[in-house]
């Protein structure tokens, strides 16, 4: 009994998360993402917008519910998936990691004043700075 309600209450966590959205710098001329295209840019695969400019990728702790919920609704892996694979990324020299920060309000400072920067955020964070990004 005690298994089942953990594993309710673990599953209901990460959807205990406010409705969140995929955010750009509000300078960035996109408004659309492909799926495919959000998963290379978070997996550190994708570099550039198509614009030119450089993509500056910004994520919560892996622990934190909105990282969690993030990782497993739009990304479809575990955020143990992802840390993997920008590890090796990292290691084996050819590519680094997104920066992270610690909390909604830094992603919101960070994303906002860095120009092609990419994160997430509950909608109650958002301002100008920023702009909602639709994943089709």
């Amino acid at each position: 009994m005690c298994l089942l309600l953990g594993l309710l209450y673990m599953t209901g966590s990460a959807r205990a998360v406010e409705p969140y959205e995929i955010v750009a710098n509000s300078g960035l001329n996109e408004k659309t993402l492909s799926k495919n295209a959000l998963r290379a840019i978070f997996g550190m695969r994708l570099h550039t917008w198509p614009d030119g400019t450089p993509i500056h990728v910004f994520v919560l702790p892996d622990e934190a519910p909105l990282h969690i919920a993030f990782s497993k609704e739009k990304l479809n892996v575990f955020p143990y998936q992802l840390r993997a694979a920008w590890d090796r990324l990292v290691f084996s020299g050819t590519g680094q990691a997104p920066e992270t920060v610690a909390s909604p309000e830094e992603m919101l400072a960070k994303v906002g004043s860095t120009p092609g920067a990419i994160g997430y955020l509950t909608r109650s964070r958002m301002d100008s700075t920023v702009n909602v990004l639709q994943v089709k």
